[in-house]
């Protein structure tokens, strides 16, 4: 039986999936797959069983990659499952950085007692007066499941729009509208756009990119929105930058201490993926990748491990083996099983960074002496025998 925590409420039609071979369990050490949302793992003990952990959503930053790396915990995540709520609010975002809709709003709403509101109406609304979006130009950072539907949902709203991502996918590449302009250099996008949104994960490389490096190459009054990750934009200079009149409206979904409350600046409450249709979907695909993975040793949408698909197992039985990227393994593995007279009807390796995944069919029952003689091979972390 195989044994699931939750580390968050994960939407029944996603936990529904899972057969009578499995077990929802509350105690974590005793799970060996771990479903989780927004709840953080760093500080979590990993326990040896524990074999995958699958995030219902895009981000990842609350799970310790590395350490889940090292104890061979393939963790997955759900790209594109939320890509349409995530979608149709950064249209909002747009709207409430055109048009100052917050203002109005909330000056009605001091005033709603007072009789002659209707009237005073037709004076004050001057003073919240925005402008379109048709016609202006769109900077979309990051093209990915996300960033390829606003850049499209954004032509349709009449928008010039600009696309910068050097390492766009085949898939979002497919669903690109061919109006959307490639840059292939970032500043392109700050100097040119009106508008400019970003859509990319948080790495090393990205943290704090919108700073006053990117500001100062901006045009006057340009508005940001960032519904991807807070630690993408650095709140100081961000702040300088709404003072200065440099940036126009800044409208994020990561309030903080900060940046909520200052001039120009539309803070929500982290709703991007907050919509029933999205947690469904990130909770079904969440489900559907640890199944195929229990049961097939599949790896698909993994942010620490490779992608590598076998397929169904159609021999006497299926070894996974979760490694270390480096020279000569699969000579070793492929040794182990020689020397038992144990023979491989098909085999795929991959690698990712410093890690690396094998699945080997073999036509013979592994023996709990095989399995330790591979994990005994230098360099591997896990071995896992589906029979």
């Amino acid at each position: 039986m195989t044994k699931i925590n939750c580390l968050n409420p994960i939407a029944a039609c996603g936990m529904d999936l899972f057969s009578d071979n499995y077990e929802v369990t509350d105690n974590f050490a005793d799970a060996d797959a771990v479903l989780v949302r927004s709840a953080a793992m760093h500080d979590l003990e990993l326990s040896d069983k524990l074999l995958a952990v699958a995030r219902a959503g895009a981000g990842v930053n609350n799970i310790p990659l590395d350490k889940c790396a090292e104890k061979g915990v393939v963790v997955f995540n759900t790209p594109g499952a939320n890509a349409n709520g995530v979608k149709e609010l950064v249209v909002a975002g747009l709207m409430l950085a055109a048009r100052d809709l917050m203002g109005g709003y909330n000056w009605v709403k001091e005033n709603a007692t007072v009789e002659t509101l209707a009237k005073d109406v037709e004076k004050q609304k001057k003073a919240y007066a925005g402008t379109e979006v048709m016609g202006k130009k769109l900077g979309v950072i990051g093209l990915g499941a996300i960033g390829a539907r606003v850049a499209n949902v954004a032509l349709h709203l009449g928008m010039d729009v600009y696309g910068y991502d050097p390492f766009v996918s085949v898939d979002a590449a497919w669903s690109l509208s061919r109006q959307v302009k490639h840059i292939k250099n970032v500043e392109d996008i700050y100097r040119e756009c009106d508008y400019i949104t970003i859509h990319v994960p948080a790495l090393k490389d990205t943290t704090g990119m919108l700073n006053k490096a990117a500001f100062d190459m901006m045009k006057d009054g340009v508005k940001i929105l960032n519904f991807a990750r807070d630690i993408l934009v650095n709140d100081d200079d961000m702040i300088e930058a709404l003072k200065s009149g440099k940036v126009g409206k800044y409208v994020t979904d990561f309030p903080n201490a900060k940046i909520a409350g200052v001039d120009n600046v539309v803070t929500l409450p982290h709703l991007g993926a907050s919509t029933e249709e999205s947690e469904d979907n990130c909770a079904i695909m969440a489900v559907k990748e640890i199944r195929d993975f229990i049961e097939n040793g599949n790896i698909k949408n993994s942010v620490n491990y490779p992608a590598c698909d076998a397929g169904f197992c159609q021999t006497a039985a299926r070894v996974t083996v979760c490694h270390k990227n480096i020279p000569d393994m699969l000579t070793r593995f492929t040794g182990v099983f020689s020397k038992k007279n144990i023979n491989i009807a098909n085999m795929v390796s991959k690698s990712k960074g410093d890690w690396a995944y094998t699945i080997l069919d073999v036509e013979n029952a592994v023996s709990e002496e095989d399995a330790a003689e591979l994990s005994a091979v230098a360099g591997v972390v896990k071995v896992r025998v589906i029979a």
